[in-house]
């Protein structure tokens, strides 16, 4: 009994082992199964060329068999759309949500907007934190035109003027040679072998195929490629020659190329795409330079002694009798730009007071800022619209800083088909925060509006004489655009479609009529109406309450007074330049990024002070 009682369990223990070998064995044998027909089925062979599917390490292009080609080509368009995707999460902290969103959506290829029969508007991604704020693309075609000959700038807007300004010239031709003529024979190869009496062809095809593989894997500029390779490249060119000089099967090496074709196409729309998202990121960033320059004003106005000469200057800040302008800015540069160049070119700048509201981030830099500098006899006061207590404003509602929304308009003549290009113009208009200037200046008749993307060339003065005829608004108009071209996104509102649309940059504004006719009020009436109905975008929200709210109230200021573009445009005449009063830096070119265009650089760079010790410590000067 003890016998028996003791060998059952090592029996047992023996059929537990027996089972779990077989198991080992079994999976030794599936795991290289599965392996193999994963390479198969997924990977290209690294070796020769005795199949149709194969791959270049040195170049990224594929050649796709007849059958499996159109399902690569769809995986390799999954992993292009997968890898913006990671990049707009990656960068998802820097931009806003409807950037995001619709980023995705162009590098899918999808388009977004109201199409109506002559013009097609499209909503454009929102920024965050910069002068650029959204963008409506109006696009005017002509009969006839079809998908191919839309300008690039009706995608993109200025990214298509900067590449084009910034294209390079054309390196390492010889290595795209090269990659060319291995396409076109990878292309006759799989014909070419199927021809048993031209075995000697094919091996010599194959060989040439080899080689220039191998050399371009392991070289991707002219300089280190090996001696002879001119005599290599025409020996593949005679093969290649008697390749085609053989009856062979044209249809498999058109397909062949087209798949080619297909696939570059897809990889210049992808690379495209990247590119204009790389830009839009750039603009719509603040630079490192400026980043510092605000942390150490901050950093500094808090170890500095008592700043507050607000008691002092309070009867000028309230007086109406002095020349009053108001800039909403998050950049302390750029508002320092806009009020050194209003004061160096005013005849008396005693009566100039300067209003700049910024934000709570912001706010005690320029504290410190325009502490520190001086603009000859003019006053500067730095309020924090956060924190601004208003009469008549529901305290539950936080106020926070907007600036003016800037639009992009791409449009092209309908009678000089040939003649007139698609064109690409910015304009901007009024934003929320525009619209509490009554009720932070209660005391004043009437205030001059300044972007901070533009400088000052000539005495302002005669502004504060200039008759309005009535009107709220004085505002360069932008005639380009009609209010009858939006019909279809303005809504079914009542408007006259024979008027301009309007420009910030210069405003003059007549606080009392504006408080006659409670434009805040029916400002804020339209956006709630627009918001009930189901607008997403409140970029395009607010074009359409401020070119409704001022219509018929804009008193249009001679063009002599500003010109825009300085932004985006490469073509202004230097002549016109110089002439004008204002220059406008509208468009995502500022002249405070790298990215501004550098001709026009040099008129806002005059205006900084290079001696100036935080400048230079965060390298802002040039």
């Amino acid at each position: 009994m003890k016998g028996s009682s003791y060998t059952l369990p090592a029996k047992r223990r023996w059929r537990g082992l027996v089972i779990a070998v077989l198991g080992l064995v079994f999976l030794s044998m599936l795991v290289p199964l599965i392996f193999l027909l994963g390479l198969h089925n997924s990977f290209h062979s690294g070796a020769g060329y005795t199949t149709e599917q194969q791959s270049s390490a040195s170049n990224g292009f594929r050649v796709y068999d007849q059958h499996d080609g159109g399902s690569t080509r769809n995986q390799s368009e999954r992993d292009q759309s997968t890898h913006v995707d990671d990049l707009i999460k990656r960068l998802g902290p820097t931009l806003s949500k409807d950037f995001r969103r619709n980023s995705v959506k162009e590098a899918e290829n999808k388009t977004i907007g109201f199409p109506i029969p002559t013009d097609v508007l499209k909503p454009h991604p929102k920024t965050h934190n910069t002068r650029t704020r959204g963008t409506v693309e109006v696009v005017k075609y002509m009969k006839g035109d079809d998908e191919s000959e839309k300008s690039c700038e009706v995608k993109f807007g200025s990214y298509c003027l900067w590449r084009q300004e910034h294209r390079e010239k054309t390196k390492d031709f010889m290595v795209k040679k090269l990659k060319d003529q291995l396409y076109v024979a990878r292309a006759y190869y799989p014909s070419v072998a199927k021809l048993p009496a031209h075995d000697k062809l094919s091996h010599e095809l194959k060989q040439n195929i080899q080689e220039f593989e191998r050399i371009l894997g392991e070289t991707t500029t002219d300089t280190d490629l090996p001696p002879q390779i001119e005599k290599k490249l025409s020996k593949m060119e005679a093969t290649i020659a008697r390749a085609k000089s053989f009856p062979v099967d044209y249809s498999n090496v058109d397909k062949k190329l087209r798949q080619l074709v297909d696939l570059t196409e897809d990889e210049a729309n992808f690379h495209m795409k990247q590119s204009a998202f790389l830009y839009q990121l750039a603009v719509q960033t603040m630079p490192k330079s400026l980043q510092c320059l605000s942390m150490r004003l901050t950093v500094e106005y808090f170890r500095s002694s008592s700043l507050d000469l607000e008691l002092s200057l309070a009867e000028k800040y309230l007086n109406p009798a002095l020349h009053h302008y108001v800039i909403f800015s998050n950049n302390v540069l750029a508002s320092s730009v806009v009020i050194n160049s209003t004061v160096m070119h005013a005849k008396e700048s005693g009566n100039q007071v300067f209003h700049v509201l910024t934000d709570g981030q912001n706010y005690f830099a320029m504290k410190l800022w325009f502490f520190r500098n001086t603009y000859k006899e003019a006053t500067v006061q730095v309020l924090n619209i956060e924190d601004l207590n208003l009469k008549d404003h529901d305290n539950t509602t936080l106020l926070h800083l907007s600036l003016p929304e800037e639009f992009r308009v791409s449009f092209r003549g309908v009678d000089k088909r040939s003649m007139i290009p698609i064109k690409t113009e910015y304009i901007s208009v009024f934003s929320h925060s525009h619209y509490l200037l009554p009720k932070i200046f209660r005391t004043l008749d009437k205030v001059v509006v300044l972007d901070d993307d533009i400088i000052v060339q000539r005495d302002l003065s005669a502004l504060w004489s200039h008759d309005m005829e009535g009107k709220v608004n004085g505002a360069v108009q932008f005639c380009t655009v009609r209010l009858s071209q939006l019909k279809n996104y303005l809504g079914e509102n009542n408007f006259d479609g024979n008027s301009c649309a309007w420009m910030t940059g210069l405003n003059i504004v007549d606080l009392v009529r504006w408080r006659e006719r409670d434009l805040t009020e029916t400002f804020q009436m339209l956006v709630q109406e627009q918001l009930s109905m189901g607008e997403g975008l409140s970029e395009a929200v607010s074009l359409r309450a401020s070119l409704l709210t001022f219509q018929g109230l804009v008193h249009a200021l001679d063009d002599a007074w500003v010109l825009s573009g300085l932004g985006h445009d490469y073509g202004l005449d230097i002549q016109g330049i110089r002439k004008a009063a204002v220059l406008h830096f509208n468009g995502n070119m500022k002249p405070w990024l790298e990215l501004g265009i550098p001709k026009y650089r040099g008129y806002w760079r005059k205006f900084l002070n290079p001696e100036n010790q935080f400048l230079s410590d965060c390298n802002v000067n040039p």
